[in-house]
């Protein structure tokens, strides 16, 4: 599984492992969608709340390990990203699925699992 990633995808990457809200909020479409650990968080200020409460509870470190196109369905053009994490959180790593449904070289959907 080893494919470039699209641009906003990699910016996506940087912005989450930095800690950036407003660079990664800029990745997403104002109708976005992202699903991580059983909820869906939808629009700008979800997502904000779901970086500033969620994702950002730890330091981590982040790799990716593999990506791959996954076609065009619902009028998004999809992509699975491998992701492998290291950081201060219970465990210490973990390997994450990341799909990407992109359109106009945006994220609109996100889930992570």
């Amino acid at each position: 599984m080893t494919t470039s990633l699209p641009p906003v995808i990699s910016q996506y990457l940087t912005a989450a492992e930095q800690g950036d809200v407003n660079a990664l909020l800029e990745c997403f479409t104002d109708d976005a969608a992202v699903t991580d650990e059983g909820r869906t968080w939808h629009g700008h200020a979800e997502i904000r709340r779901w970086r500033e409460n969620v994702a950002t509870a730890y330091e981590y470190t982040l790799a990716v390990l593999g990506a791959e196109p996954g076609g065009q369905a619902r009028g998004l053009e999809w992509h699975r990203v491998l992701t492998h994490l290291e950081g201060n959180f219970p465990g210490g790593t973990v390997d994450l699925n990341c799909t990407f449904g992109l359109r106009d070289d945006r994220i609109t959907e996100l889930r992570i699992f």
